[in-house]
């Protein structure tokens, strides 16, 4: 089955240029000109992941996410003008999983765009178990005490590497490279903003210990336990 892909915004050209190439590639587009209509389209569309620029008008990119990460966790790719990393950071501590820089290639978008499909298509038939969490990489579930833990694409990647790896302390550069690549220029800020992302949550279901920080070395999974279990 061919992937579906939406693509937001406002510029009619930019949206061409990407269902052309991604068409081209073999995936199914459907097209959004704004944040609210691609709000709107999501009610009755299921897409396998979105393209969505940052700065449009009345609804942007950030705020979009924002919207649609409460409900879903479909893949979201940024466009943005900017290259810089507070940009990234942001997008990435609002359930971002990627982003391209404008001006972009579109064949550097629809390898982007594959990576991303193909990060979710591969995952492992295991069941990963560590105090209350437990994390199901098959079926892109995450669960602590019985409760979902809604987490990203990235953040999930992010918990499934330190349960792989329980008693291992990990580097915030091995982390970029298993998440990302090896060619890629990102900061450890990245990776620190997807564990704030994973700590937030699992703290909102009582568990307050998933991820410790080694200051100056890395980062190693904690008890992951819920607190009353750990009186």
């Amino acid at each position: 089955m061919k992937p579906e892909i939406l693509i937001v915004d406002d510029d009619p050209h930019i949206r061409g240029v990407i269902r052309i190439a991604a068409e081209n590639a073999g995936m199914n587009t459907a097209e959004a000109a704004g944040g609210q209509q691609a709000l709107d389209m999501l009610r009755q569309l299921k897409p396998d992941l979105i393209v969505l620029d940052i700065g449009m008008p009345v609804m942007n990119g950030f705020h979009c996410c924002q919207r649609i990460r409460a409900t879903s966790r479909v893949p979201i790719l940024f466009l943005t003008a900017h290259d810089e990393e507070i940009d990234r950071v942001l997008g990435f501590e609002l359930g971002a999983d990627d982003y391209v820089t404008k001006p972009f290639s579109p064949r550097e978008l629809v390898l982007r765009i594959r990576a991303i499909l193909g990060r979710g298509g591969s995952r492992r038939e295991e069941i990963l178990r560590h105090g209350d969490v437990h994390l199901d990489e098959q079926g892109h579930v995450c669960r602590i005490g019985g409760r979902e833990l809604p987490l990203t694409a990235r953040e999930f990647t992010v918990l499934a590497t330190l349960l792989r790896h329980p008693e291992k302390l990990i580097s915030r550069n091995a982390m970029i490279q298993e998440i990302y690549g090896r060619n890629t220029a990102l900061s450890g800020r990245t990776i620190d903003s997807h564990v704030r992302n994973i700590r937030a949550k699992a703290a909102a279901l009582d568990c307050r210990d998933i991820i410790r920080t080694i200051r100056g070395v890395g980062l190693r999974l904690g008890s992951c336990r819920l607190e009353q279990d750990a009186l």
